[in-house]
């Protein structure tokens, strides 16, 4: 296990475990204070991430900032970001489950170093990846988990709500939700 988070940073873009690796620009690592308590985990990185080797600066990223803020949380302060994958899918796949397998080693060493109190998952791939394989955003959203005494919420991807604004009123009560259980910490 490596506890050095720039040295696992450094052994992550160096990584070569599946093809993904052959069509990414950059990495994505992930974003944020190695310190939080709460780590929110999307699918995998997309053109925009790719390009700059950071998570969720595109328009999905630009809205959930503004969930982010609407309950006193920031990528820059006081939250974590990161994904299944490190290396994004063509054309914006989902991660194939072989692509995951792999990956999901250095997911768990960031969770292992950062200790987060709260995950949640941004999305349907990251929800049945580390919640449940059978999660359903639509019906279990906003919901708490516990799963080896770090509490687990799913919630709908920031590019699912700009392609389905109706769902956005939701997303926004998940987030009330996260703010009101960190106030319980």
């Amino acid at each position: 296990m490596i506890t050095d988070f720039e040295k696992l940073k450094n052994e992550c873009e160096k990584c070569r475990n599946c093809e993904l690796f052959k069509t990414r620009t950059n990495v994505v690592f992930g974003k944020g204070n190695p310190n939080a308590k709460v780590m929110f985990i999307g699918e995998g990185p997309g053109e925009n991430e790719d390009l700059k080797g950071e998570p969720f600066i595109g328009r999905g990223g630009v809205l959930l900032d503004k969930y982010l803020s609407s309950i006193d949380l920031d990528r820059n302060k006081n939250i974590y970001i990161a994904n299944i994958v490190k290396c994004r899918p063509p054309k914006n796949r989902d991660p194939l489950p072989a692509e995951q397998e792999e990956c999901i080693k250095w997911l768990r060493e960031q969770v292992k170093i950062i200790k987060p109190k709260i995950i949640v998952c941004l999305g349907r791939v990251a929800a049945q990846r580390l919640i449940s394989p059978d999660f359903k955003v639509t019906v279990e959203h906003g919901k708490f988990f516990e799963k080896g005494g770090i509490l687990f919420m799913g919630t709908f991807h920031p590019a699912a709500l700009l392609r389905n604004p109706n769902n956005k009123p939701a997303a926004l009560e998940d987030f009330l939700s996260l703010r009101d259980k960190l106030n319980t910490l």
